[in-house]
């Protein structure tokens, strides 16, 4: 599966922008600071989403994206969330990466902060194409030096070129 054919360099970000304060205690968030976290979070992946002309509404797009969030955690572990939603926002299939060096607090099953998110939004009638690139996403995440030349390149052709080497 060619995922980088569905790839612009505007459509990653390299360094997050969404800044949260640290915990008041060691209890950690409350759940009011980690939605409005995660909501943060969404729309700036929404943001890069939009870049590809293929989003219709991005405040509707964030909402969609917020609500399946709230069904579930997106984020499988070891520092990696693929948030995803079939929408009626998305004209057609479109991914979105974004990273964060010290990562971000989203709930995930290990407890770690998620360093790179990968936003999809397919229209809902897509379900073919939207589940390969799941599947062929899920697969390139199990090599570790894929995962490290994500976390490690300096420019977002860097992303599509690691993607491009496994295909």
């Amino acid at each position: 599966m060619n995922i980088s054919r569905y790839m612009k360099p505007e459509m990653i970000r390299l360094d997050m922008q969404c800044e949260f304060e640290p915990p008041a205690d060691d209890s950690g968030y409350s759940k009011k600071q980690l939605a409005g976290m995660k909501e943060a979070i969404l729309e700036e992946l929404a943001d890069l989403l939009d870049f590809s002309g293929k989003v219709s509404n991005k405040r509707k797009l964030v909402n969609d994206l917020f609500n399946r969030e709230k069904k579930a955690t997106t984020a499988i572990g070891h520092g990696i969330a693929v948030p995803h939603v079939r929408t009626m926002q998305a004209k057609e299939f479109a991914i979105a990466i974004g990273r964060k060096a010290e990562g971000y607090e989203f709930d995930a099953p290990d407890g770690l902060p998620v360093r790179l998110f990968f936003c999809m939004a397919a229209p809902p009638y897509d379900d073919t194409l939207y589940l390969k690139v799941f599947k062929a996403l899920a697969e390139r995440l199990q090599y570790q030096e894929f995962v490290d030349n994500l976390l490690t390149a300096s420019d977002p052709h860097l992303i599509i070129r690691a993607f491009k080497e496994l295909e």
